[in-house]
């Protein structure tokens, strides 16, 4: 399928393989009725390879970033991504899209921009003399949300039961979103005029966000020498497909978990609602994200089980952007990316017996 743009607008920590140092399950071969085949994770970590090759034509020296956007599409979540203006923040999420050839589209949030421009509205047809559904740009497998912090919170929620159930419900009618399914989401959160505060909610829903972070001196002039006359983002061509995605989904959630470690991304999570700094802790919905991305760090990175580490390279970008600071916590200039680091080395790591 052909990778196809549209805006609306008003009115429209890598770990080396090795052997698992917590008893492995058999993956075994079978799948469910209607999944995709699974693929080995060699075809996995080449097919990744090739997309964040793509990627970095566009966004350069940012590999961390690109990873954990990697992770995020991996682990069938939505990536928030936050900074200051000029950092390439939409850079990333068109890259991204293009990267894969599957349907694409883009909103441009704006204050007057509608619920219906985004999840679709029904028009009657005069000559059936029924309503019909026009589907609106969440109808997409990758979704671009521009400053998605401009748009009211009531366009916002638009958003919020397509990120969580992939569907739309319109005139209580449900339509279901294809598969796969992913919402990058841009904000910045210095320039406050005109804009509104992501709901807990919706930030919760987000699987993780990233901040991009002005590049170093090299990597500037090397960005000088190659886009000051042209856009690389014109030339880029899809290097993989949305079907070849879905296939590498289905591999990340066989990736094998053992208690030991489910029980600490459990232990991890909840440490952050009995800390004095915080006044909103992590939900169960940030537990689940973090197992789901720990899988697919774990199977970029090669191996076909979680480590603790894998747990520690994801936790910032997962867990960070749903906590609620005190007061007090602000005025002491403690910020929730201190707090998440704290917990990780308050609790215990889970000591596995290796075979």
């Amino acid at each position: 399928m052909t990778s196809r743009i549209q805006s609306a607008a008003p009115g429209s920590g890598e770990q080396a393989s090795g052997r698992p140092p917590y008893p492995a399950e058999s993956p075994g071969n079978g799948r469910a009725p209607g999944r995709p085949a699974r693929v080995s994770l060699d075809e996995l970590h080449e097919t990744a390879r090739r997309i964040a090759a793509n990627v970095e034509r566009v966004l350069v020296g940012k590999p961390d970033v690109i990873r954990i956007a990697l992770v995020t599409l991996l682990a069938e979540g939505h990536l928030l991504v936050e900074d200051v203006p000029g950092v390439g923040k939409t850079s990333l999420a068109k890259a991204l899209a293009r990267s894969i050839d599957c349907t694409v589209s883009r909103i441009q949030f704006t204050p007057d921009l509608l619920p219906s421009d985004v999840t679709g509205v029904s028009i009657y047809n005069r000559q059936s003399g029924d309503f019909e559904f026009r589907p609106g740009p969440v109808f997409a497998n990758i979704v671009v949300g521009d400053e998605i912090n401009r748009a009211s919170p009531k366009t916002q929620s638009a958003l919020l039961e397509c990120m969580e159930e992939h569907q739309v419900t319109v005139d209580t009618s449900t339509y279901h979103l294809d598969e796969p399914f992913m919402v990058i989401a841009t904000q910045n959160p210095i320039e406050m005029e005109g804009t509104y505060a992501l709901p807990e909610a919706q930030r919760d829903r987000f699987t993780a966000r990233v901040s991009i972070g002005y590049p170093d001196q090299q990597a500037e002039l090397a960005m000088v020498d190659e886009h000051a006359g042209h856009n690389p983002l014109e030339d880029l061509q899809p290097v993989s497909d949305g079907e070849t995605v879905h296939r590498l989904i289905e591999t990340v959630r066989g990736v094998h978990i053992a208690p030991e470690v489910r029980r600490y991304a459990v232990d991890l999570v909840a440490a952050t609602r009995g800390v004095p700094e915080i006044r909103l802790g992590a939900s169960p919905r940030a537990t689940l994200h973090l197992v789901r991305a720990a899988r697919a760090q774990a199977a970029l990175s090669g191996r076909d089980y979680v480590v603790p580490d894998d747990l520690h390279t994801i936790a910032v970008p997962v867990l960070a952007h749903r906590l609620v600071l005190t007061t007090e916590a602000h005025a002491a200039r403690r910020s929730a990316t201190d707090v998440v680091r704290a917990v990780l080395h308050r609790v215990p790591v889970p000591q596995g017996s290796r075979p």
